[in-house]
């Protein structure tokens, strides 16, 4: 299977935000300029501009107008992952990893079932960690109609407990639909973590967690997966952009 290849300023920002977390640019030196970036990696102004308002935004980088662009203070800080849209989420395949716990398979799960509007019982599930270099992010488990997970079937890291691979099943799925992923119902709460996800995500049973319940639906409205996940908090920090709708001039 072929993979998608991510676009530049996403790749450039990987590899800057790589580069701040090994230590480079920590004594208080400002990072390259914009055209000291152009020549190094051989990439566009545009590609450089966009690579840096995506690491400012996730506040890893920050600039001092007339002086330059420095490191925040602590680039080892919880993995920051600003969302704005659906493609922001898949594009989580670009900086961390997915490990199967529990392969995808089909099997009865009325209430996941209910919630992806479906006629009856059965689900297609799996289960995974997501990592972020050696820390543990989440974990997730995604249902899926019974006919979508069909379409993941042929995919080996889905298929073995243990395996790891960098894709997103969110990324899987969108390039096996007929219709379009378009928009994402979103819930967030706080939970305990309790004893089964203490030990999973390598934490105590009363450490608090972020549940994050997200169901995803095609361009004709019908719903096409449920993943919920259990996000350590000490790992891991969620950011959302806001903003107001146009104003526009009153009418007379």
């Amino acid at each position: 299977m072929t993979k998608s290849r991510p676009a530049a300023y996403r790749q450039l920002a990987h590899g800057i935000r790589a580069r701040l977390r090994a230590g480079e640019w920590a004594d208080g030196s400002a990072l390259p300029t914009e055209l000291e970036l152009v020549r190094r990696e051989a990439v566009s102004r545009q590609t450089v501009r966009r690579a840096m308002q995506e690491l400012v935004a996730e506040g890893v980088i920050y600039r001092v107008p007339g002086r330059g662009t420095f490191a925040a203070a602590d680039p080892n800080a919880p993995y920051l992952r600003q969302f704005g849209s659906v493609d922001d989420l898949m594009a989580l395949s670009q900086d961390t990893e997915l490990e199967i716990l529990e392969p995808l398979r089909t099997h009865d799960d009325p209430g996941p079932a209910a919630r992806l509007g479906l006629g009856s019982a059965a689900v297609s599930s799996v289960r995974f960690l997501r990592r972020h270099g050696a820390d543990v992010i989440c974990q997730t488990r995604v249902y899926l109609p019974p006919a979508v997970g069909a379409l993941l079937a042929d995919i080996q890291e889905l298929a073995v407990a243990g395996s790891k691979t960098p894709n997103t099943v969110l990324g899987l799925l969108d390039r096996r639909l007929e219709v379009p992923i378009a928009h994402t119902e979103q819930t967030i709460t706080a939970v305990s973590a309790g004893r089964e996800l203490g030990r999973v995500l390598g934490g105590s049973p009363r450490e608090p967690l972020l549940l994050v319940e997200r169901l995803y639906q095609d361009i004709s409205g019908v719903a096409v997966e449920l993943a919920i996940s259990h996000f350590v908090p000490r790992h891991y920090a969620y950011r959302v952009t806001l903003r107001r709708q146009p104003f526009r001039a009153a009418v007379e």
